[in-house]
């Protein structure tokens, strides 16, 4: 394995607070991982045969996962939630706190293509999944790059 860069630095200043308890309680609830979307593609990976890692560091970068990891085939597979990575279709941006969301939204959309350039620099192939993709197709890409 090679040496990795250093991350690229994601500065988010500190959350001014919440709009409202109600916000804060939704928020909090928020999955980071085995959210529905991620556990439907890995049951659809898991019923076409495919083995893999779940909540796989990233190489060198110990705060960092991949979703589904196929390490023999250095396959990685990452589910985005439309919120969190910006879908250009789903995405939404708050009304309350807006410009701190946008600093973070856009930092969360920094550190993914980082980790795209850094796992391409050790010969892995990324895919990435938005969680709204029909299951069926993302699982399609997500085997055709395995095999």
């Amino acid at each position: 394995m090679s040496v990795v860069d250093p991350p690229v630095p994601q500065r988010v200043p500190a959350h001014p607070g919440s709009s409202s308890p109600m916000m804060s309680k939704r928020m909090s609830a928020a999955k980071r991982r085995d959210t529905e979307a991620e556990i439907g593609l890995r049951r659809q990976l898991h019923a076409r045969g495919l083995r893999y890692r779940v909540a796989f560091p990233v190489p060198g970068q110990r705060r960092r996962t991949i979703d589904i990891a196929f390490t023999r085939q250095r396959v990685a597979v990452f589910v985005d939630g439309c919120f969190w990575h910006g879908c250009p279709d789903h995405g939404t941006t708050p009304r309350a706190n807006n410009e701190w969301w946008a600093t973070k939204l856009g930092a969360n959309q920094a550190r993914d293509r980082d980790t795209d350039r850094l796992l391409a620099a050790m010969d892995w192939v990324v895919v990435r999944v938005w969680e709204h993709e029909p299951v069926d197709e993302a699982a399609g890409r997500v085997e055709a790059a395995v095999r």
